[in-house]
């Protein structure tokens, strides 16, 4: 069982991210495509930037440097989703103890501007950004009247 704050917090988070992919993973195409209105997009669409944002903000904490996907990459299969999470999870059970409140990095803002980011709001946005999005799917599978997975804190502590 997790020891500290940062590894408990980021360690519900992989699980949680785990468990989301793990259920989609048995849904049909069709499913996998469905949406409501205010979701981010699909399961597919939300899964995948569920995945590649985590990549991202994991590089950024660990190399202070943008991360790079090409735009003509295709879409990750389920499987390399899980794969993918598990490797950014893992990271950042590591890293997150090791990042200070000084510790910040460059990023071209949306306004053209350089400015310093904390990487503590990196961190902040990993489990803000992957909820949010965790909840929204949730949502789209109870609109298909699957049940979804329980993946808040008491789960996880039950799963232990």
């Amino acid at each position: 069982m997790p020891t500290d704050t940062l590894t408990t917090l980021f360690s519900h988070n992989l699980w949680a991210n785990v468990r989301i992919l793990e259920q989609c993973a048995g849904l049909t195409s069709e499913q996998l495509d469905a949406t409501i209105s205010g979701a981010f997009g699909s399961i597919r669409d939300t899964l995948q930037h569920i995945v590649t944002s985590e990549q991202s903000y994991f590089y950024r904490i660990r190399t202070s440097q943008p991360l790079h996907r090409p735009e003509d990459a295709p879409p990750m299969t389920i499987a390399e989703m899980v794969e993918s999470v598990r490797t950014s999870g893992a990271g950042l059970i590591e890293w997150a103890p090791k990042v200070q409140a000084d510790d910040t990095v460059q990023v071209d803002w949306e306004d053209g501007t350089l400015r310093e980011v904390p990487k503590t709001i990196y961190l902040t946005q990993v489990i803000n950004h992957a909820t949010e999005h965790r909840a929204q799917i949730m949502a789209i599978l109870t609109q298909l009247g699957i049940q979804p997975p329980d993946l808040d804190s008491w789960s996880y502590f039950e799963a232990l």
